[in-house]
């Protein structure tokens, strides 16, 4: 029993680092190869609606979609941005023209779901959070070297105060900075 066609004029795009394969249909000729940059992928839009494609379906590969998928949501066409593990084909080696097909005959049959994309808020959110994350990191691993380097200079400053970076400990290390290293001065900051 053949299945229905849920897409009629959908293609399918085989995303990469150098390259995008894309399928409007099954035939040889359906199939382009396009570059990366910015002309080639306006080039992609414009072969896409030449050819009357409404819908596009494309693999969440590294960040290489991110510039491509906004070029064609700009411009009308459905984009339905989908987990590679959707796309996988078992029963042959992988190779360009025949993977941007497949995502093509999967888009055009409505078997492949559409990633979760945060809207413009959560997005900004998700940045802020992430840089914040890294921020503590950062600190967390500069107070670390600072305290290793600190002990190789005979400094155990770690044993005797809590927090290194706090008031306390910020004080004793401009003290020493500035050639202090007379430990009854530097004690005096306790």
């Amino acid at each position: 029993m053949p299945m229905t066609i849920v897409n009629p004029h959908a293609a399918g795009i085989d995303v990469g680092s150098r390259s995008h394969y894309v399928a409007i249909g099954q035939e040889q000729q359906d199939v382009k190869s396009f570059g990366v940059y910015a002309e080639d992928l306006t080039a992609i839009k414009k072969w896409l609606l030449e050819n009357k494609v409404t819908t596009v379906a494309m693999e969440s590969t590294g960040a290489y979609w991110q510039n491509l998928f906004v070029e064609l949501i700009n411009s009308d066409i459905e984009v339905v941005l989908t987990n590679g593990k959707f796309t996988k084909n078992i029963n042959r080696k992988k190779m360009d023209v025949l993977d941007c097909q497949w995502i093509q005959k999967l888009h055009t049959l409505g078997l492949l779901p559409s990633s979760f994309l945060p809207d413009h808020t959560t997005e900004r959110l998700r940045t802020y959070c992430r840089h914040r994350t890294n921020m503590i990191q950062q600190r967390a691993d500069s107070i670390h070297k600072m305290t290793k380097y600190l002990k190789y200079i005979n400094f155990r400053l770690d044993v005797v105060i809590r927090d290194v970076a706090g008031q306390t400990g910020m004080k004793i290390i401009a003290d020493i900075c500035n050639g202090n290293l007379n430990p009854k001065s530097l004690a005096a900051h306790l």
